[in-house]
């Protein structure tokens, strides 16, 4: 079961440009529905019993490194026999699927089962109380799995459009190449160091890059990308008064190992804040890599300052855009969709 799990994670986070076509050449219809809405499809008395308040629980589980509570889903029920033509067509689907012609929980997922884009997955169970097991056992996967769905859809559109000044001057500065939103429209430059915003008041959208040399393993440890952060920002980005800078409010840091393009990422995000006076913070995430071809680090990171206005969206779509790093030497044109096999 282990061995299953870890295969069926690493299919599920994997990420980077799914492709938007239609399978097999049919034309579909396109989904409907916002970001981060799931529809799940269930016999409304499971809903109601503990084997339903499992998966609701996980879909109205926090987004992590916010300041404030954000579910990380909107969720949205129906009974199977009213899951019509027009239901079908939500961008995200959860089918459950509890028949005692199951042994064990599992998971059976499609892409653009009945609409483009789209995401369906069934979770299966012999009886209500497996359901219940599987399900929190399995909590981070499915969450992961609707997040990187909505992220792959982000990327689509970055591939199509996305800012070429940013682009270009990330190529000149790091030989890498990233995409980010046309949005970012304000720049500054340093010593291996590169910052875009939207340079708004609120909704503010940030992406930054920055480099130094690899020394030995003991670079990727939390403690020293979160030390490095800290000096590259007080260096880079000052607040709005003389003497403030950025800094990282460490105690609220979660890092975790990552899977991007088939190398290892150490992922961070928490949040930061202004010191010195100024009463600025929001969240941040931030990717750090290995450019062995140069023997150097390379953090690409977005933050958010946005103090009257939720910031999960803002976050998530910022977010995909560090999946698109590409360092020397790596394929840009390689697609790495999201996994279709299922693993028994």
């Amino acid at each position: 079961m282990k061995q299953f799990l870890s295969y069926l994670s690493m299919a599920l986070v994997t990420l980077f440009v799914s492709s938007c076509g239609n399978s097999g050449g049919i034309l579909k219809n396109s989904s409907s529905g916002n970001a981060y809405e799931i529809m799940v499809v269930v016999d409304p008395g499971l809903w109601e019993r503990p084997a339903g308040r499992a998966l609701y629980d996980v879909l109205d589980t926090d987004v992590p490194g916010l300041p404030q509570p954000e579910r990380s889903f909107r969720i949205m029920y129906t009974a199977p026999r009213h899951f019509d033509s027009t239901l079908k067509l939500i961008r995200n689907i959860i089918v459950v699927d509890v028949q005692d012609i199951y042994t064990k929980g599992g998971f059976k997922y499609a892409k653009d089962k009945y609409a483009s884009p789209q995401m369906v997955l069934t979770i299966q169970a012999p009886d209500e109380e497996e359901f219940a097991r599987f399900v929190e056992e399995n909590a981070q996967v499915i969450i992961d799995f609707f997040t990187r769905a909505e992220m792959n859809r982000r990327i689509n559109v970055l591939s199509q459009k996305h800012n070429e000044y940013i682009s270009t001057k990330v190529a000149s500065m790091f030989d890498c190449n990233i995409w980010v939103s046309t949005e970012l429209n304000s720049y500054k430059q340093g010593e291996d160091f590169f910052w875009a915003s939207t340079n708004t008041a609120t909704g503010d959208q940030n992406f930054v890059i920055y480099s130094y040399p690899y020394t030995d393993k003991d670079t990727f440890t939390p403690e020293y990308i979160i030390h490095k952060r800290d000096s590259v920002m007080k260096a880079n980005i000052p607040g709005s008064f003389e003497g403030s800078y950025m800094a990282t409010d460490s105690i609220t840091v979660d890092t975790r190992v990552i899977d991007v393009h088939g190398d290892y990422t150490l992922e961070a995000r928490g949040l930061w804040r202004m010191r010195g006076g100024d009463f600025m913070g929001g969240p941040f995430v931030s990717h750090t890599r290995l450019d062995r071809a140069n023997q150097r680090i390379i953090t690409a990171e977005i933050f958010i300052y946005s103090p009257d206005r939720p910031k999960r969206n803002f976050v998530r779509q910022m977010e995909a855009s560090l999946y698109t790093l590409r360092l020397p030497n790596e394929d840009r044109n390689e697609e790495i969709p999201v996994d279709q096999r299922i693993y028994d």
